[in-house]
């Protein structure tokens, strides 16, 4: 073969790059899914093709990060909720993926290819093993979230771990002449001890270093070294690099939220390297020349045959059992029909082993014919699953429209983000975009201002400073932020002005500082901007990063669901915990629990909800020991002249600067009195029965009654110590039962 006509590394990274760019933008116009585009590029300029790269070591290693980045991506982009609930589903259509195949792979390669039943165990191997290849095509549509990829995603796992499995049988036969049980339950028995291992130290050591570290950068360089970590000691146990790489991306997918900055790193070194290289590289093993041999073509095609119905047969039957639409058998089969990695492992160990005659026990022709079905399955599966995806995503908008005409709130979301340190800039940007998720519309916008009421150079650069940060935590996760500069009278004025000009509907800001035995818990200023706004108020306080957080905890008092923001807030606090992917945990009385359990189905926002009974704000005081230090504590609080506020609302800064003073807290302010202005100067006819302060007896009686409480509490809880939440403790520390 002739040498390549690039070799210069400068000339070669040239060309892949312009194959990355050029592939989507021509067979865009031409609607073909650009993996094709890649792959096809990498047999034109491949070794099999004009000859113009040789597939040296770069591609080998490009290629195989690719390869592990793209499973890695799979596992990461998998919402928890929805593959629990069809975990059921995904490892029966595992069974089934991997089953089918076998067994028509087996009796197709005996009695039709003429094969050993050691060669045709091999083969049979290599058509139940699968590749995700078509999954970007699934993300760019948006609908890795539906059940038939999540069922497809579940049943890779299986058939794989599977494949494997019989590949080190066979493997074990050819060597020892028998088959030998105790080799594969080592194999197992490895398998399990490396699962415990990953899943037990991966969370802690991830929750540490991001507590300590705050460095996107450096972030982004561990999850990296964590995932390939996972994929080399999976090698090293006797299992494919793939499904470390696949199982670390399940077990970090707790820790970097879909709408954080850290996946937008993430997915765009992924989608704009690595996985292209991976992509052309495979196109560049495939030598298209093989397919004008007549013996080639004729096992090829029964190969083709073989490989297409094994794995058509599983999708069918699961859509016809499940009851799934069309376009969700479409959307199984396109993502596990593709063979490129495991399959090439397979051919490559059968190619290399030789029985008792010195034969192969894979030879040439069987070989080019994998090589035709990985080419024919590479180029199928990326069209079927663009087109079902395509379905898909009409059904899942036409199906959210739907729901969002019947509950969802009209009105576009603008939220307006303070910002006067540059060291809580960024937190605060983060927590509006995990708390804004679930409404992201293009209507949607976000504001961050710094007031100053002076021109000094130093409050000027402070505060550019600050809204410079604010701005690029911001783009990191893809979202506009409208930086807003002003100078008015003073801070509180000037965000109210703000809010009337740009029509604000809610505002993130963080928690004051007590800093004098004179100064308030909240401060003058949210003070006063609590009675000169009607809109809802998120002030927060968080000593760790948001994605470390173990639980939410809300506090919600009662009568609260008569508030004109209550559904405001709810569908707040829900896409927080979805988009963290943590338990959500109301501590409310029975009359609001309905309504908040309505409203999280109604918008769709499946999170894992739960309830705790709270009758009165006297229990409020025993969630002191129950918040633990990696939990995130929001209080549901009320205005002065609110429906739900009573004397007891009085307390409540007390009690929070005494008893959670070192747990992370967030304290919301629901919108109030709808698109009205609150009244500042008098109380609410409406209220004022409810929020009329008690007689002196029933005061003093319930102040005997919370020092009864606090002693009870000091005497059971005494010596304990807040510890980290560990989500394998059988007990539930909120459990007040």
């Amino acid at each position: 073969m002739a040498a390549p006509i690039a070799t210069n590394p400068v000339t070669i990274f040239l060309i892949v790059l312009g194959i990355i760019l050029l592939a989507p933008l021509l067979l865009n116009r031409l609607k073909i899914p650009h993996i094709i585009g890649m792959i096809v590029a990498g047999i034109i300029v491949g070794p099999h093709g004009l000859n113009i790269l040789a597939r040296d070591s770069s591609f080998a290693i490009f290629g195989q990060v690719g390869l592990l980045y793209l499973m890695f991506l799979a596992g990461l982009e998998i919402d928890m909720y929805h593959l629990k609930l069809n975990l059921r589903k995904g490892l029966i259509f595992g069974l089934l993926t991997f089953l089918l195949p076998m067994i028509i792979g087996v009796l197709a390669s005996v009695f039709v290819l003429h094969v050993s039943w050691l060669t045709a165990t091999l083969l049979a191997a290599m058509y139940a093993s699968h590749t995700l290849i078509g999954y970007p095509v699934a993300a760019r549509y948006g609908v890795t979230k539906s059940p038939a990829v999540l069922i497809s995603i579940v049943g890779t796992i299986v058939a794989v771990i599977a494949s494997l499995l019989v590949l080190a049988g066979a493997v074990n036969v050819h060597e020892s002449g028998a088959l030998r049980p105790a080799g594969l339950l080592a194999l197992i028995s490895k398998l399990t001890a490396y699962c415990l291992a990953i899943l037990y130290v991966y969370p802690r050591l991830t929750r540490i270093f991001f507590k300590s570290t705050a460095d996107k950068v450096s972030q982004f360089v561990f999850i990296l070294v964590l995932v390939f970590l996972s994929a080399w000691t999976a090698k090293q146990i006797g299992l494919e690099e793939v499904l470390g790489a696949f199982f670390a991306g399940l077990v970090l997918n707790r820790y970097v939220p879909a709408s954080s900055p850290l996946m937008s790193r993430i997915e765009f070194v992924g989608n704009a390297l690595f996985i292209p290289y991976f992509l052309i590289g495979v196109g560049m093993m495939i030598n298209i020349r093989v397919v004008g041999q007549t013996s080639t073509l004729a096992i090829a095609s029964v190969m083709l045959a073989v490989a297409i119905a094994g794995k058509w047969l599983p999708a069918f039957i699961a859509q016809k059992v499940y009851r799934m639409p069309a376009a969700g058998r479409r959307m199984m089969f396109g993502l596990t029909t593709a063979h490129t990695a495991v399959a090439l492992a397979v051919v490559t160990i059968g190619y290399n082993m030789t029985d008792a005659e010195g034969h192969r026990l894979i030879d040439e022709t069987i070989l080019n014919g994998t090589i035709l079905v990985i080419l024919v399955t590479c180029a199928i599966a990326p069209i079927v699953t663009a087109q079902a995806a395509a379905r898909i995503k009409i059904d899942m908008l036409r199906d959210g429209l739907e729901s969002e005409s019947r509950h969802s709130d009209k009105r576009p979301a603008h939220i307006l983000i303070p910002v006067s340190n540059p060291l809580t800039a960024a937190p605060l940007v983060e927590l509006a975009l995990l708390m804004r998720s679930y409404r992201r519309r293009q209507t949607d916008s976000m504001y961050a201002i710094h007031v100053r009421g002076d021109n000094t150079a130093s409050s000027k650069a402070i505060g550019q400073n600050s809204l410079e940060i604010a701005v690029k935590a911001a783009a990191a996760a893809d979202t506009a932020v409208t930086p807003i500069e002003r100078y008015d009278l003073n801070a509180v004025t000037g965000i109210v002005n703000t809010i009337e000009e740009r029509d604000i509907s809610a505002v993130v800001m963080g928690m004051h500082r007590k800093n004098g035995v004179i100064d308030t818990f909240l401060g003058a200023k949210i003070e006063q901007l609590m009675r000169m706004t009607n809109r809802m108020l998120i002030i927060s306080r968080c000593y760790i990063p948001l994605n470390t957080v173990t639980r939410i905890v809300v506090y919600v008092p009662p009568k609260a669901e008569y508030e004109t923001g209550f559904s405001g807030w709810v569908l707040a606090v829900g896409s927080l915990a979805r988009e963290l992917g943590c338990r959500i945990i109301f501590c409310c009385n029975d009359a609001v629990r309905p309504i908040i359990q309505s409203i999280i189905r109604a918008n769709r926002l499946e999170t894992r909800d739960e309830y705790r009974t709270f009758e009165s704000t006297d229990d409020f005081v025993l969630l002191a020991n129950k918040v633990l230090d990696d939990d995130l504590f929001i209080v549901i609080a009320a205005r002065a002249n609110s429906v739900s506020y009573t004397s007891d609302m009085k307390d409540l800064p007390d009690f929070l600067q005494r008893y959670f003073s070192r747990n992370n807290l967030v304290i919301i302010f629901p919108e109030q009195f709808g698109d009205e202005i609150a009244p500042d100067t008098f109380i609410d006819p409406l209220a004022s029965a409810i929020s009329a302060a008690p007689s002196p007896v029933w005061s003093r009686m319930r102040s005997w009654l919370r020092k009864a409480n606090e002693i009870k509490k000091r005497f059971t809880h005494s010596g304990r110590r807040l510890h980290a939440y560990d989500p394998d403790e059988d007990d539930d520390p909120l459990d007040l039962q």
